[in-house]
């Protein structure tokens, strides 16, 4: 990973291991349908209509930020994708995931199905696409899976394990379940453990980050 030149306009484009895979076939079958936009390394707060220079120069830090270059995994980059919502549309995409906070004892499991709120016209709705989930340390969960969606790409997350080390994990589905870790000497001499889960609706972008906590079982 690094830095891009900002000084000129850049399109800096690299393909995954199934693009690569699926180039290579050199059958017709790599074929760009989709695309999407984000802005993960703007900080909005920068935009400065102070400047003393006038409204040109308000937007002059935001333009001199470096770019991240790209890289293949979409867990790390464009967290943040732009979203094109219906004209007229009054009020935001938020998540309802039924719980404002998460709290298992060892062992214990939950199933947390998301709803969309104020997306397509509709009061309340479960995106066709599903969700993403981000456990930020994978570590405190014996468990942790997406189901609904049958997809590569929810198959390969879904099916990645780690190496016990303090790392986050993401999975994909309508419906995503955790179970709490049942190996004690991660509590050491505290009684719970914390972390956040992070959804985000694969359509409507919206996100949600609520607090987990497992509490050691006597």
């Amino acid at each position: 990973m690094g830095y891009l030149d900002n000084s000129i306009v850049t399109v800096d484009a690299i393909l995954t291991k199934k693009g690569r895979e699926l180039l290579a076939r050199g059958d017709g079958s790599f074929k760009i349908t989709q695309f999407a936009l984000a802005d993960d390394e703007i900080d909005y707060t920068l935009y400065n209509p102070s400047h003393p220079s006038g409204s040109a120069l308000y937007g002059e830090a935001i333009e001199n930020m470096p770019l991240l270059e790209a890289f293949p995994d979409e867990t790390q980059i464009m967290k943040y994708k732009l979203t094109t919502l219906p004209r007229g549309t009054s009020k935001l995409p938020v998540l309802d995931l039924g719980y404002a906070s998460i709290s298992l004892n060892q062992g214990a499991s939950v199933a947390i199905t998301p709803q969309t709120l104020n997306y397509l016209g509709a009061t309340s709705i479960f995106e066709t696409d599903g969700y993403t989930a981000t456990i930020a340390d994978v570590r405190v969960l014996n468990s942790f899976t997406g189901v609904g969606i049958n997809t590569e790409e929810a198959d390969r997350l879904n099916t990645s394990t780690t190496v016990g080390t303090n790392v986050s994990k993401t999975v994909i589905g309508t419906t995503i379940n955790l179970t709490g870790t049942s190996v004690n000497t991660l509590f050491g001499s505290t009684t719970s453990l914390s972390t956040t889960i992070t959804v985000i609706g694969r359509g409507s972008g919206a996100r949600l980050t609520i607090p987990v906590t497992i509490t050691k079982s006597n």
